[in-house]
């Protein structure tokens, strides 16, 4: 994990708690690193502020399959179709359906 970058997103939250860029790509770096426990919580953070974020649906709903987390990750699938639905994103409904459909 890149801990410069790591902190020079901390420091845009530490500024801008809602800043929906830096809290996505901090979750993405947690994610990357393998520490899925801290990458669900700041996804889990994202979609409280930004509640109609589909890519933060999809990616939480990675990180919790590959935690194990099979069925929080269907329930997180679920709900980031209704969102991509609701905005007209067709292509990430179609990713979402495809991973739903690929964990059963």
């Amino acid at each position: 994990m890149a801990e410069d970058r790591v902190s020079q997103l901390k420091e845009i939250l530490s500024q801008d708690p809602k800043n929906q860029m830096a809290r996505y790509a901090l979750a993405l770096e947690f994610a990357n690193a393998g520490q899925l426990e801290t990458a669900m919580l700041e996804f889990r953070q994202l979609l409280v502020d930004h509640p109609t974020y589909v890519p933060g649906y999809q990616m939480l709903a990675q990180t919790m399959t590959r935690a194990g987390l099979t069925n929080d990750a269907r329930g997180t699938l679920r709900k980031g179709i209704e969102t991509a639905v609701a905005s007209g994103n067709s292509h990430a409904q179609s990713e979402m359906q495809g991973m739903l459909d690929e964990i059963g």
